[in-house]
C-alpha cells in the first residue's frame, strides 16, 4: 500500500514522469504533486526534483494505479516543507455554451467558499478534481498546468 512521501513514475510518451503522494483525504481520496517535466532521470536527479517546486497538484488513485502496474513506486522521501499543507483549490462549473467558468469557489480540504471571478494570480492554484491515468499522463505529455485550463 503506497505511504504519503512515496515517489513514483508513470510511462509517457517522452519516457517516465515522476510524482509524490503527500496527502489522502477522505472525500476526493489520493493527492499527488506531479513534478515539472523532466524525463527518465536517475536516482540522484529524482532526488533534487523532490526538493523542487510542484508542477500541479491533482488526485489520483494511487494504490489502484500501482496494484495495476500502471505506476512503479521508485523509492520514499520525505515531504518537502514548501508541499507538506494542504493546497487550496479552485472549482467550478463550466458554462455548457461558453466552456468558461464565471463562478468559481474554493476550497481548502475542510471547507469551501464562493469567490466569484478569479484573478490571473488565482488561476494558478490548482483545480479540484480527480483524474485516471489516461488524463494524468496526457496531461503532463501537453505540458499542462493549472493557470493554462481555457475554463
Amino acid at each position: 500500500m503506497a505511504k504519503l512521501g512515496d515517489v513514483f513514475r508513470i510511462k509517457t510518451k517522452f519516457g517516465f514522469a515522476y510524482f509524490q503522494f503527500t496527502k489522502r483525504d477522505k472525500l476526493m481520496g489520493s493527492l499527488i504533486r506531479v513534478f515539472p517535466n523532466r524525463f527518465n532521470l536517475q536516482e540522484d536527479e529524482i532526488k533534487d526534483l523532490i526538493n523542487s517546486q510542484t508542477n500541479f497538484w491533482i488526485f489520483f488513485p494511487v494504490s489502484a494505479a500501482e496494484k495495476q502496474g500502471i505506476i512503479e513506486k521508485i523509492l520514499h522521501a520525505p515531504i518537502p516543507d514548501h508541499s507538506s499543507t494542504f493546497p487550496l483549490f479552485r472549482n467550478g462549473i463550466a458554462n455548457s455554451a461558453t466552456g468558461k467558468v464565471t463562478n468559481w469557489w474554493f476550497w481548502d480540504g475542510e471547507k469551501e467558499w464562493k469567490v466569484g471571478v478569479i484573478s490571473n494570480e488565482q488561476r494558478k492554484l490548482p483545480i479540484l478534481a480527480a483524474w485516471n491515468d489516461t488524463l494524468l499522463i496526457k496531461r503532463i505529455e501537453d505540458g499542462w498546468l493549472p493557470e493554462k485550463d481555457p475554463r
